[in-house]
């Protein structure tokens, strides 16, 4: 994944100064409300599904991106230098981050499948490919971080800042494949599933509804967080592209740093889905056991519509 964009000049002390306002907070608030959610997933819940699979591991991306927040916040204040306990943050920053992207993604193509496609979705979803799923990506993300930064050959001096204009393409490929992609899909199937929900909303309004404003909350959050940080992070990479001057190229890193801490900000935001899925498996529960007793297809047709 591309590195955050954040080096000092021009408005850095402001900067700075929104960056504590904003993550004190939302370290403050992720940590009990994430402790709270693993609890819940991990302990309360009885029935292991796709989604609790993919929730705790969101979990998991969520609880290493608050504990490198402090640090985060440290090193760009006090120009840290690249050191081992550096590349050991970067690593833990900017593989949780994609990942939290790409189980969001996972969960988005899960939806989907479940409502559109009910009878196939016994044979193309479970609990233990979901698992192997996530566990290719963390393999293939913390391959891809350690690699990325030992064959980068502009090494930064400082931690966290991108000091180099030469044009980085493995930042192209991130953004593409880690974002553009993704956002693309999340919101096909989010679209999908909302208007494939709508059109049953006449049989059971309530939870139609409840379950649209779900859908639709998570694909906002999805765009409102992550959007502008990609968008500059291209802009960056055309910058260094066309040999932009340092004032431009300055006020690009400015908005991205900006837009890394509304980013991080998913991480606490998170907690809000957690909650309504945590409500979604208590509803689902007793349908769910009443379904193992029952062989008739409209049964089959219903059951995956309720659990996500």
């Amino acid at each position: 994944k591309a590195r955050a964009l954040e080096g000092k000049g021009g408005t850095w002390p402001s900067i700075v100064l929104f960056q504590l306002i904003v993550y004190i907070p939302t370290f403050s608030l992720g940590i009990p409300l994430t402790m709270t959610a693993f609890w819940v997933f991990c302990c309360k819940l009885k029935i292991w599904t796709e989604t609790r699979v993919y929730m705790i591991n969101l979990m998991v991306a969520d609880s290493f991106l608050l504990f490198a927040l402090p640090f985060v916040i440290y090193f760009t204040k006090y120009d840290h230098p690249s050191d081992n306990l550096c590349t050991v943050i970067e690593n833990i920053y900017f593989t949780n981050r994609p990942m939290s992207i790409l189980i969001i993604t996972l969960i988005a193509i899960d939806r989907y499948i479940a409502i559109k496609f009910p009878l196939k979705a016994k044979i193309l979803r479970s609990p233990l490919k979901s698992t192997s799923t996530c566990v290719f990506l963390w393999i293939t993300l913390i391959i891809y971080v350690n690699l990325r930064q030992k064959f980068n050959p502009n090494k930064e001096k400082f931690c966290f800042q991108k000091e180099s204009t030469e044009p980085n393409y493995s930042l192209l490929f991130s953004i593409i494949f880690g974002y553009f992609i993704p956002l693309g899909i999340v919101i096909f199937c989010s679209v999908q599933v909302i208007t494939c929900l709508k059109k049953k909303i006449a049989t059971s309004p309530y939870e139609t509804k409840k379950a649209v404003y779900i859908v639709s909350a998570n694909m906002a959050v999805f765009i409102i967080c992550f959007l502008p940080l990609y968008v500059g992070h291209l802009l960056r990479f055309i910058m260094d592209s066309i040999s932009s001057n340092c004032s431009a190229i300055q006020s690009v890193n400015n908005f991205v740093h900006l837009a890394s801490v509304l980013a991080n900000t998913n991480c606490c935001l998170d907690a809000i889905c957690y909650y309504f899925v945590n409500k979604e498996f208590k509803e689902a529960s007793p349908k769910l056991a009443k379904s193992k007793s029952e062989t008739s297809e409209e049964a089959e047709v219903q059951l995956p519509c309720i659990t996500y």
